[in-house]
């Protein structure tokens, strides 16, 4: 699999090493993974490690369109996320980042820019590729110690549950 690689940080900005990936086959089309990812009653099912739940999902699946959320721990915690749309193609691939909200406003501090491209295998199911790329090194090391493999691949299971339903 191909992997960013790094540059000479003196000559100005590119691609760098910063990025966690969950590759998974799931049992579904890109189209249904289009639809469990884009409505917003579907995402709430699965998109949050349980026992965690998500709330208020907004997903306006469109360049500088809206992806918001809020991630609701079962004792009590709330952790709002508000991002953009950079890039929506239906049933392919998208790519969305917390550096901005909604009318290109910076949105503070960037933690990531999250990818999922998602490839139709010969047999129905589909090649499904997150990628969550960081700012610098130690914004993805604090993702990693967050558990983000552990994380995100409960997430992959509880999505790749719910596809049969859709």
């Amino acid at each position: 699999m191909a992997r960013d690689t790094e540059i000479d940080p003196c000559h100005g900005t590119g691609p760098h090493g910063h990025a966690l990936v969950l590759d998974r086959v799931l049992d579904g089309t890109p189209e249904q993974i289009w639809k469990a990812w884009t409505t917003p009653d579907i995402l709430t099912r699965w998109f949050c490690p349980r026992p965690w739940t998500i709330a208020d999902a907004v997903i306006e699946p469109e360049v500088g369109g809206r992806f918001a959320f809020t991630m609701k721990g079962p004792d009590g915690e709330v952790m709002p996320n508000d991002g953009v749309f950079l890039l929506a193609e239906p049933g392919r691939r998208w790519i969305t980042t917390d550096a901005f909200v909604k009318g290109w406003l910076p949105a503070g501090l960037p933690f990531m820019t999250g990818e999922v491209a998602l490839t139709p295998l010969s047999d129905g199911r589909t090649r499904y590729v997150a990628t969550a790329r960081h700012w610098n090194e130690a914004a993805m090391k604090q993702h990693e110690a967050m558990g983000f493999h552990e994380g995100w691949g409960a997430v992959a299971d509880q999505l790749n549950a719910l596809l049969p339903e859709l």
